[in-house]
């Protein structure tokens, strides 16, 4: 199976971590925000747990080491946590790592962590958090997949799924979905939708 899956949810609880699993999403990322150490760890540890039996993989966000604890295999950082990690120690520890850029100075800075895939955005304007960045637009997708080459490319930001054939035909081999999906009226059939989508564009 392709790393990171080309339906990516983001959530940020172990409901909905179970949930996407037993719906079948391939790659999860679990975002819960301000957490002690010891949250973080109990967090990640019953997120791994919700998984098992099925075929999904947990992406932990920003907690590298309550994922190294824990024994998670794959991580995702954003520029401010990526500053304060110890690369090191999450490439001993066997975990992947996907990193979030918004510019080119990002990029750059992303790319010499050498990830195993870089996210861009956002796409679109999004509610769920107050952005620094403007919306980069479909062009930037196609551009930024000209510039990484082989490194798969994670659009993320206010995307939905009538729009993602044609962020796909941009060049990005990964849509990260977050209220499209959680705050849609009917979910599980929002996740079947995608889930069909990615099947037709694998």
């Amino acid at each position: 199976m392709p790393y990171p899956d080309k339906f990516y949810p983001v959530v940020h609880n172990v409901a909905w971590v179970t949930r996407l699993a037993l719906l079948g999403a391939g790659t999860i990322q679990l975002r819960a925000k301000d957490l002690n150490e010891s949250q973080a760890l109990q967090i990640v540890t019953d997120a791994l747990d919700a998984i098992k039996g099925t075929e999904a993989k947990l992406v932990v966000n920003d907690y590298w080491r309550a994922a190294i604890v824990a024994g998670a295999k794959h991580l995702h950082l954003g520029q401010e946590d990526l500053a304060d990690a110890d690369l090191s120690e999450i490439r001993k520890a066997g975990l992947t790592l996907g990193i979030s850029t918004h510019d080119d100075e990002e990029l750059a800075i992303a790319l010499a962590a050498k990830p195993d895939y870089i996210a861009l955005g956002p796409i679109f304007p999004t509610t769920l958090k107050s952005m620094r960045f403007a919306p980069q637009g479909i062009p930037k997708i196609t551009e930024w997949k000209k510039r990484i080459g082989d490194i798969p490319l994670v659009a993320i930001g206010g995307i939905k799924f009538e729009q993602s054939a044609e962020i796909f035909a941009a060049g990005a081999d990964s849509i990260a979905v977050v209220s499209d999906v959680t705050q849609h009226a009917d979910p599980d059939a929002r996740v079947r939708q995608w889930l069909g989508q990615s099947a037709e564009a694998a």
